[in-house]
């Protein structure tokens, strides 16, 4: 419930205030979310499945979001900063869909 909570004031939050996103951050914005979403239907499964466990949750969170802007970083410094920022897109989009599949089992028993 405090989580749904969270969400729904950060959301409002965003609404009203209409933050900017600083320049020399957008290239990574894009990335630390499909990282960030790759980490939400983790748990979510993970709480579907009874093994959730906030503490793994967290960290799962942080290190994919920490680790797909590196990679974009390292991407942009090698010159194949847009190569890299797709792979990171393939690899999480499987990722999303393969826990969303489990999802799909888990609710719908097909």
């Amino acid at each position: 419930m405090i989580a749904a909570l969270g969400l729904v004031v950060g959301i409002v939050l965003g609404l009203l205030l209409e933050p900017t996103v600083p320049v020399w951050m957008a290239p990574y914005l894009p990335i630390a979310v499909v990282a960030a979403l790759d980490a939400v239907f983790g748990g979510l499964r993970a709480l579907l499945d009874g093994i959730f466990d906030d503490k793994v949750f967290v960290v799962s969170f942080v290190a994919n979001v920490l680790v797909a802007a590196l990679i974009v970083l390292i991407g942009d410094q090698l010159g194949v900063g847009a190569q890299l920022s797709t792979a990171v897109v393939v690899v999480l989009g499987i990722r999303i869909f393969a826990n969303a599949a489990a999802i799909r089992r888990h609710l719908f028993k097909a």
